[in-house]
């Protein structure tokens, strides 16, 4: 597996190695910089709370956490994710870091909180991805201007959503942007 590079923030530059046999495919640095560069331009993010599902290796929560979130939440069911995540974020000294493990589904069902940014980047082959955004958006998981971005194989297409506001392509990913 490749390092994982924190982009921007406090801990920008930042390699962090996760070991080679997570099951994860985690989003490249040319996707997830271009994602941030657009999340810059709509959000203060040292002033958002946000919800990384299917957190994999952890790229994106390390991300929200080094560029100042209020709080990031981390959501992965796999042992050895949830396991790493727990000890970057003791290495990098991620304190609004929250790592838990659960099925997101499950948590998506009993979540009571809300967040400003939720991030999902299932496995690109769950037959569930095209429940995400009805999940989140029914309970009214998004704070007020929040946004729900779902990363997807760019052969799914999410955009007749009535609650679409804009889709990303980069190569084989997809980000589909809700509000």
């Amino acid at each position: 597996m490749p390092a994982l590079r924190i982009i921007g923030g406090e801990k920008g530059g930042i390699i962090i190695n996760a070991p080679a046999n997570l099951p994860v495919r985690p989003t490249t640095d040319r996707a997830k910089e271009s994602l941030f560069n657009i999340l810059h331009n709509h959000f203060n993010l040292d002033t958002v709370c946000a919800l990384d599902l299917f957190s994999g290796t952890g790229n994106m929560a390390y991300e929200f956490a080094s560029r100042g979130a209020l709080k990031v939440v981390s959501v992965d069911i796999n042992f050895n994710c949830y396991n790493f995540i727990k000890q970057s974020k003791i290495k990098q000294d991620f304190d609004k870091l929250e790592v838990l493990k659960a099925d997101v589904f499950k948590y998506l069902q009993k979540c009571e909180d809300s967040f400003d940014i939720i991030f999902a980047d299932a496995p690109y082959n769950l037959p569930r991805i095209s429940e995400i955004p009805n999940l989140v958006l029914a309970k009214n998981m998004l704070k007020q201007g929040g946004w729900l971005i779902v990363e997807h194989g760019s052969e799914l297409d999410l955009s007749k959503h009535a609650r679409i506001r804009e889709v990303r392509k980069y190569g084989q990913s997809t980000f589909s942007i809700f509000v």
